[in-house]
């Protein structure tokens, strides 16, 4: 299979590296957005193309699929524009930054029958694929998630320590991890959501701290609380509180309630939720079916952030 990979910094290049470990795939450009830095990612990783253009990319001959690792404002606008050349794509998170583009991405691809999948990773870290088959066989039930998500990042910087072309936000980009894994995990559609937010930066124009509530139908809840004020510990952490058990996720590590370790090595092939997410990708294309977090899947999140976002907005 033969793919373009959009977007040559940080989260680029945890695909390429991922991609590496998959097997039966080859990288045909790389996007970025600018030259010489983008040649020296394609060099680093043996790709033979390079270039700012996606629209040069997607003429390459014989191209299967994109990767979106740009900017958020790009996403679903570069997506639509891969399904109208007819490639497949996977969207990295989150899929827009507003419900209308969000909206007209699901309908293209609801046209053209393409897979698209966007890059919620939460669905596919083992440590909550752990907790998902345990909830699908009936042996657990969520009551209430809480989950804090921290950064400390008060400069315009990536990953890598960067400058970034463009600004990270709270509700469009981390909030939607969350939001998408509480309908997942519990099986069940949002139908309450409030937000409240902190002061606005006054350089980089967003709120630096963020509080969010969630309640499905079936009745769990879910608190949310978001910063980029924070300066340790960074990351994102999720406790489970189930009818019968706690559990504790940091990214790939699950504990219980009394902080003993579970394995979850051998829940999956991997323990890189970027690979697994990679590899269902692939998978779909080749076997011609809906991805897990395709991007019908994940709209219901969007629309809650959606939501979210108006609240916010007459709070102002």
């Amino acid at each position: 299979m033969r793919i373009v990979l959009a977007g040559a910094g940080a989260f680029g290049m945890k695909h390429l590296d991922a991609l590496k470990a998959i097997g039966g795939i080859e990288v045909v450009s790389v996007v970025g957005g600018t030259l010489e830095p983008t040649r020296e990612v394609a060099r680093k990783y043996g790709v033979p193309h390079a270039t700012t253009s996606l629209e040069e990319a997607l003429q390459l001959p014989a191209t299967d699929a994109v990767i979106l690792a740009t900017p958020t404002q790009m996403h679903a606008s570069q997506a639509l524009q891969c399904m109208r050349a007819g490639k497949h794509v996977q969207v990295e998170i989150p899929l827009a930054d507003n419900w209308q583009d969000a909206q007209a991405v699901a309908d293209l691809q609801k046209t053209t029958g393409l897979v698209c999948m966007v890059g919620h990773t939460r669905r596919f870290n083992p440590s909550h694929q752990w907790i998902h088959r345990r909830i699908a066989a009936g042996e657990l039930q969520v009551q209430q998630m809480d989950v804090q998500t921290y950064f400390f990042r008060r400069t315009n910087t990536n990953a890598l320590g960067q400058p970034r072309s463009w600004t990270d936000h709270l509700l469009w980009h981390h909030a939607a991890h969350t939001v998408d894994l509480f309908a997942w995990q519990t099986g069940s559609a949002i139908v309450l959501a409030n937000a409240i937010e902190g002061p606005i930066h006054p350089t980089l124009g967003i709120a630096m701290d963020m509080s969010i509530q969630l309640k499905s139908a079936n009745g769990a809840i879910c608190t949310l609380s978001l910063s980029f004020n924070n300066e340790g510990p960074l990351g994102t952490f999720f406790r489970y509180i189930c009818d019968r058990g706690t559990y504790i996720a940091r990214y790939d590590d699950l504990v219980n309630g009394k902080e003993e370790k579970i394995d979850v090595s051998k829940v999956d092939v991997s323990m890189n939720g970027i690979e697994l997410q990679d590899r269902e990708f692939f998978a779909a294309i080749r076997e011609k079916r809906e991805p897990n977090a395709s991007v019908a899947q994940v709209l219901p999140c969007y629309r809650t952030l959606h939501a979210l976002d108006e609240r916010l907005k007459t709070q102002a």
